[in-house]
């Protein structure tokens, strides 16, 4: 197995978000603070409370959800894709590396930032909204188990696509 290899590409692919923080954090984290403003304080007002829990705090988990599921497609694919459109593939290709330790390499770095963005906009909706953790071990779990399979997705969505459609 070489670490070296799928380490290099974790940390490629991860320099790629550092580059670019306002699309690959703030676009995001942004856009679910206006579905907070819009769903939560416009038509949460009007919503009556689901089992004791207001309006707002229920649609925390699924905001979540939506972006870390999203981001994870997204960073997965364009992280496979964007080399080959470039044709810059055939380096990763012609290095000493498995084709699993390609995936461990791009598929985890997709995982880290899905998750990494899912737990800061956990932290974001303390501000809108009093959000209460129950079971922290297996929210962490089931956002890992959940990065880990739709990032999957996007890596094959991203090795089969043929154009930026």
């Amino acid at each position: 197995m070489n670490i070296y290899a799928m380490k290099a590409i974790y940390h490629f692919e991860m320099a790629r978000t550092f580059r670019s923080p306002l699309q690959s954090v703030a676009s995001p984290v942004i856009s679910t603070i206006l579905y907070f403003v819009v769903f939560g304080s416009a038509i949460g007002s009007r919503m009556a409370m689901i089992d004791g829990v207001p309006y707002g705090v229920f649609i925390v988990p699924g905001l979540i959800m939506l972006t870390v599921i999203t981001q994870s497609v997204a960073n997965a694919s364009f992280g496979i894709y964007f080399p080959k459109y470039l044709g810059t593939i055939y380096e990763p290709l012609s290095a000493p590396i498995s084709p699993w330790e390609m995936v461990v390499g791009y598929v985890g770095a997709s995982t880290t930032k899905s998750m990494a963005l899912g737990l800061i906009i956990l932290s974001v909706s303390y501000l809108f909204v009093p959000v209460r953790v129950a079971h922290p071990f297996v929210m962490i779990v089931f956002l890992f188990l959940t990065s880990v399979a739709f990032s999957l997705l996007g890596f094959i969505i991203g090795i089969c696509a043929r154009n930026f459609e």
